[in-house]
C-alpha cells in the first residue's frame, strides 16, 4: 500500500492538529479511505496514489491558510477542502479590504489604524526606503515590522533585519547581568513582541533560528550588503550620523529600508548630534526616499499618552520663549 510522509518541521503540531486532535480528526473524516498517523511533527499517510495526492493538496492549502490567517478551525478546513475554493479565495483576494497588513496570532487582523500609518504603507509600496518619525506609540515600529512581515510572506523578501542603537536611556549597559546578547536582549524586546503579535511562536523561532528573521545591534551591519531584505532600523534618533550613514549605504539589491525614530527623545551625549535629525535634513529631496511624519494623532495607546505628548510639547514652546527673551533681555 502506497504511503508519504509530511513534515510539520516549522509548525507547532497541536496548533495543527487542534486541541485534542479535533482539526485531525476532522480530516480523517474528509478522507476515510486514508490511515493517517500523526506522531508530532511527523505525519504518515497511508492509501491509494490518487487519495494522497488530494490530502497533500488539501493539507498544503491549510498550512498555507495558517500561514495566512494565524489560526486552524473547523470552517477553514471546510473551506479548504471545497473544490471552489482557489476560485473563492483569487475572489476574496481582490474585494478584501485592501488596508489588511497581516493576520496575526489568532487570526487578528493587523492593519493601519491611523491616516499617518496608512501614509506609510502607501509610501513603501512607491518608494523602497521610508523615514517614520514621530513621538512614542504612534505605531511606527509595529506597522513597519507589520509591513516587513506581509513582505516575507509574500516572498518578496528573503529576510527581515530588525536592529537598533545600543544606546542606553539612563542606565548603564555593563552593568546589566550576562553575556553581550543578554545584555542587548531587553533594548530589541519591542521588536520581538512585534513579531510575537504577528508570528505563531514555533515559525517565529524557526526564523530565528535559521535567519530568516535576524534581530541584532547597529553597530553589527558593518561591512554588510543586504540584498533581498526587508530592514528596519528602530530607534534611529540615538544613531549617530556615521552610524547612520553606515546602515542607509548597506542597501543592496531588491531591498527595503524603514527608519523610525523619534527626535524628541534623543539619548545621545549631549554635544552627540542624532544621525536621523541630519538625515532628515540632507535626504529630503532624494528620489526613492520618503519621509512620514507622525503626530500625537496617530497615538494608539492609552489616551493618556496623547495628552503627556501635548504638555511635554507645550513646555519646550514655554522654554524656548523663556530662553529667547534671555537672550534679547525682556523682562
Amino acid at each position: 500500500m502506497p504511503e508519504r510522509i509530511l513534515s510539520l518541521a516549522s509548525y507547532s503540531p497541536v496548533e495543527i492538529y487542534g486541541a485534542n486532535d479535533s482539526n485531525l480528526n476532522m480530516l480523517r473524516d474528509i478522507f476515510p479511505k486514508l490511515k493517517i498517523i500523526a506522531r508530532g511533527e511527523v505525519m504518515k499517510i497511508i492509501g491509494s496514489d490518487a487519495d494522497i495526492e488530494s490530502f497533500e493538496t488539501c493539507f498544503d492549502r491549510l498550512l498555507h491558510a495558517y500561514d495566512t490567517y494565524g489560526k486552524i478551525d473547523s470552517s477553514l478546513i471546510s473551506r479548504v477542502v471545497s473544490p471552489q475554493f482557489e476560485q473563492e479565495k483569487r475572489s476574496e483576494d481582490q474585494n478584501k479590504n485592501g488596508e489588511i497588513l497581516v493576520y496575526g496570532r489568532n487570526g487578528m487582523v493587523i492593519k493601519p489604524r491611523t491616516a499617518n500609518q496608512r501614509k506609510m504603507v502607501s509610501a513603501l509600496e512607491k518608494d523602497d526606503m521610508l523615514f517614520a518619525i514621530g513621538p512614542a506609540g504612534t505605531g511606527k515600529t509595529y506597522t513597519a515590522v507589520a509591513l516587513a512581515v506581509r513582505a516575507l510572506k509574500a516572498r518578496e523578501v528573503r529576510k527581515i533585519i530588525l536592529t537598533r542603537p545600543a544606546v542606553e536611556a539612563g542606565e548603564n549597559l555593563g552593568f546589566l547581568p550576562g553575556d553581550l546578547k543578554d545584555k542587548l536582549d531587553p533594548y530589541l524586546r519591542p521588536l520581538y513582541d512585534a513579531l510575537r503579535d504577528m508570528l505563531p511562536h514555533q515559525k517565529l523561532d524557526t526564523y530565528l533560528e535559521d535567519g530568516t528573521i535576524e534581530i541584532a545591534p547597529l553597530a553589527f551591519m558593518r561591512g554588510r550588503t543586504l540584498n533581498g531584505v526587508f530592514a528596519i532600523l528602530d530607534e534611529a534618533q540615538n544613531a549617530t550620523p556615521n552610524q547612520l550613514k553606515m546602515f542607509l549605504t548597506r542597501m543592496g539589491q531588491s531591498a527595503k529600508f524603514v527608519i523610525t525614530g523619534d527626535i524628541t527623545q534623543i539619548d545621545l551625549p549631549p554635544r552627540q548630534a542624532s544621525g536621523l535629525v541630519q538625515s532628515s535634513k540632507i535626504l529630503k529631496n532624494i528620489e526613492g526616499i520618503n519621509f512620514v511624519y507622525l503626530n500625537e494623532k496617530d497615538v494608539v495607546r492609552h489616551k493618556l499618552v496623547t495628552r503627556i505628548i501635548n504638555a511635554y510639547e507645550a513646555d519646550h514652546g514655554s522654554s524656548e520663549e523663556r530662553d529667547n527673551k534671555e537672550k534679547r533681555g525682556d523682562d
